[in-house]
């Protein structure tokens, strides 16, 4: 049977070893989902019912023939997917009948040439996936509609060679994103893409990117992409390789995995329009001190590179950044003070993965950065945070630190001044929560993350660190060992809707600290909650989504009220699939859903409780008996 995700509208029938649409499929389907089944022939009665199809997903259904007029009743079409069908024929008018056919899918079909494409009836296509075929020419037929086309992908062809007249036909589209990544282009038409402009342009895996810059003088275009990859072997990328960048306009250029002869100042000569630039995995060990005209980049990526310490970026070069991201560093990477003084309209940073080491963060090290809103510290080495350590940073509205062991003075705050923050991540941190003034200072956090970090002996107490921080609506208690949640653990955080207590070892009176919140996601999967009694079932009712997967879960009638309250709140409840009992052993693995237990006075029960209701009558009746005899005996 095909899978309901949306009553009358979506289906998902994939790998059910289906030949033919299923009649249980209601006609107003609009979303079917039918990959992996076997349809070698489709022709115009196969679909016929489906007339509201909107989507149709085919991938892999050893489709070899699409016949004449397949879809001539699919008006509403505008999405196919033939991913992974080794086509043979696709006849001219097989695509007739959807009005405005908007995304094709002919990926892996064994396609050598565009000429296979029947451009019938394709007027309103926005995107054409072509990605690996055996297609060698871009060259569409004549008369193949390119005016609406946003997305044409080529990538992992045997395309070597792009001539003028390739390009020429795709003219009338504008704002066209063009893919060619893994076809390593050996040459191109000089100017080939003259006079075009393109959204992005995609030559990954080139080796010689001389080529792709004599073929796009005095084009233009908002991304340019000439990464390569880790298993190629590339040319290195010298000043005069670079000098095509002058002879064409682009905003956004990507040249990771790359590496670069003879680095200096003039190196950068004709990158002076680029507003973003990517630099991953360069094998950059420093950028060279003054550089000129780099006024306009606003975003540098410097990642998985070699650098030693922050101030061999040199970046007084680009005084106008506003995103700066090194990641994944190969080197434990130092923060030293000062390096980003001169970056004062930096608003991200993201420093996550490096190993940092700053014996006193952060403040010497972030100083000038008064506009910064995100900043990234995540998996560092012990950073040991002063007081205020980021009064630099006043504007700061996210703050990473997750995986970074944070040892500071007891009783103090780092973030006292840091009232715009909104979004704090402190996972597995290692900190000390008896800290009560942790969090001081935070009026306006919304999102807080504690996963991972221990209370002492499991309890969450009622003095505790969140009392700072009532403006609270997100909070990730998760892998925290807690055992146990005082009942006015909350009190304070009115605006809660969203709370993370999984992985702990809770117990059903946990449940009890959360009486005032209202509209909650709560998740409560993975701890240790056995039964729910009657009196705990209203806080659940008043929550918004529940988790209770994978707890020992009693399915008995000490349970009952629990688990008819679970089957009529079924779609409030989430992860019902790993929601099963664990006792008694009979019902063990099964879902609670699925549980039917009878809980009323079976017959055995009923015929002892008529012989003890007889024999208590017959017992009231002999000494009502004796009382009376004894009575007259004594007047």
């Amino acid at each position: 049977m095909c899978i309901e995700k949306e009553a009358n509208k979506t289906y998902n029938c994939e790998n059910l070893g289906l030949s033919k649409i299923p009649d249980t499929l209601p006609n107003k389907t609009e979303i079917l989902e039918f990959s992996f089944n076997f349809l070698p022939t489709i022709q115009n009665t196969t679909f016929s019912r489906l007339i509201n199809l909107t989507l149709l997903d085919l991938t892999r259904c050893q489709i070899n023939w699409i016949h004449e007029d397949t879809f001539q009743s699919h008006r509403q079409l505008n999405t196919l997917v033939f991913t992974g069908n080794p086509l043979i024929f696709i006849a001219e008018t097989a695509f007739n009948g959807p009005v405005s056919l908007k995304h094709l899918f002919l990926i892996q079909t064994g396609i050598t040439s565009l000429e296979f494409i029947p451009g019938h009836n394709l007027k309103d296509l926005e995107s054409l996936y072509l990605g690996s075929n055996h297609i060698s020419s871009i060259q569409l037929p004549k008369g193949f509609p390119t005016e609406s086309l946003k997305v044409l992908d080529f990538q992992n062809n045997a395309i070597h060679y792009l001539s003028k007249e390739d390009v020429r036909r795709l003219k009338p589209a504008t704002n066209l994103s063009l893919n060619f990544n893994g076809n390593d282009i050996k040459d191109i038409e000089p100017a080939a893409f003259i006079s075009t402009v393109f959204q992005s342009v995609n030559f990954g895996g080139t080796t010689d990117l001389s080529v792709i810059f004599k073929g796009l003088q005095k084009s233009a275009m908002q991304s340019l992409w000439l990464g390569s990859f880790e298993d190629t072997s590339e040319l290195e990328l010298s000043s005069a390789t670079l000098q095509g960048l002058c002879e064409m306009s682009v905003e956004s250029i990507n040249l990771q995995h790359h590496r670069f002869s003879n680095l200096t100042s003039t190196t950068f000569k004709c990158f002076k329009q680029i507003r973003e630039l990517d630099l991953t995995a360069t094998h950059l060990t420093s950028l060279p001190s003054g550089i000129e005209g780099m006024e306009s980049l606003k975003k540098l990526v410097l990642n998985v590179n070699r650098f030693e310490h922050l101030c061999q970026i040199n970046a007084a070069n680009f005084p106008s950044l506003t995103h700066l991201y090194i990641k994944g560093n190969m080197r434990r990477l130092q923060l030293r003070a000062g390096c980003l003084e001169k970056l004062g309209n930096l608003q991200q940073l993201d420093l996550s993965h490096n190993d940092l080491e700053a014996p006193d963060c952060c403040s010497a090290a972030l100083k000038g950065l008064s506009h910064l809103q995100s900043l990234n510290l995540s998996y560092s080495e012990p950073l040991s945070l002063q007081s205020q350590a980021f009064h630099n940073c006043p504007r700061l509205e996210l703050l990473d630190l997750a995986f970074t062991r944070l040892p500071m003075q007891a009783q103090q705050s780092p973030f006292q001044n840091l009232n715009r923050l909104q979004v704090l991540n402190l996972s597995h941190c290692f900190l000390d929560t008896s800290n009560r003034y942790l969090l001081m200072g935070l009026h306006n956090l919304r999102h807080l993350n504690l996963q991972g970090n221990q209370f002492h002996d499991g309890t969450f107490p009622r003095s505790n660190l969140l009392q700072m921080v009532d403006s609270l609506e997100v909070l990730v208690l998760s892998s925290c060992g807690l055992h146990s949640i005082d009942q006015s653990a909350f009190h304070s955080l009115g605006k809660m809707r969203h709370m993370d207590l999984s992985h702990n070892n809770l117990k059903k009176e946990s449940i009890e600290a959360l009486g005032h919140l209202k509209g909650l996601y709560l998740n409560l999967a993975s701890n240790n909650i056995h039964t729910i009694p009657s009196r705990l079932i209203p806080i659940l009712s008043q929550q918004r989504i529940i988790n209770l997967s994978h707890n020992p879960l009693e399915c008995s009638c000490s349970n009952i009220y629990f688990l008819t309250w679970y089957k009529e709140n079924l779609q409030k409840l989430e992860g019902s699939e790993e929601t099963v009992c664990a006792t008694p052993a009979s019902l063990r693995g099964v879902k609670l859903s699925a549980v039917k237990l009878y809980c009323g006075i079976t017959a055995m029960g009923i015929f002892f409780l008529v012989m003890f209701l007889l024999l208590l009558t017959i017992l009231l009746f002999f000494a009502v008996k004796f009382l009376l005899r004894w009575k007259y005996q004594h007047i």
